[in-house]
């Protein structure tokens, strides 16, 4: 007897397959994270409001359109932002041109964490 579930957690898609023994009752589970392979999970954090989605890794696309989807996904289509990220050791770093977008991208894993704020103030090194 077997299960498998398709789960969508926090912007990243899961695959689960539980397999059981019916004599022992052992239950193995298998989780194949989608996202980390094909979709890149990004939680962004603009002030107080936290908001999360997927990038397609295979194609990023340019910052211009990237920093368009953070206003959308946010709701600030007329907020000038300074995007920043953690990148794997915790270093806040910029994201403002296509070479640092890229590389933010190529070197997230299994998040891409932005951090968002308003041009203008500035509260540390973005």
């Amino acid at each position: 007897m077997y299960a498998l579930a398709f789960y969508y957690i926090s912007g990243c898609f899961s695959l689960a397959l539980k397999l059981d023994s019916f004599s022992s009752y052992l239950c193995v589970y298998l989780f194949v994270r989608l996202c980390s392979h094909v979709y890149l999970c990004v939680p962004s954090q603009f002030g107080a409001e936290f908001r999360r989605f997927s990038l397609d890794r295979s194609k990023p696309g340019r910052f211009d359109e990237f920093y368009g989807l953070l206003q959308h996904v946010h709701r600030i289509p007329n907020v000038e932002l300074l995007v920043g990220y953690a990148d794997v050791h915790g270093d806040l770093l910029p994201i403002n041109n296509d070479d640092n977008y890229h590389k933010a991208i190529s070197t997230a894993s299994p998040l891409l964490r932005l951090f968002l704020q308003r041009k203008g103030k500035h509260r540390g090194s973005v």
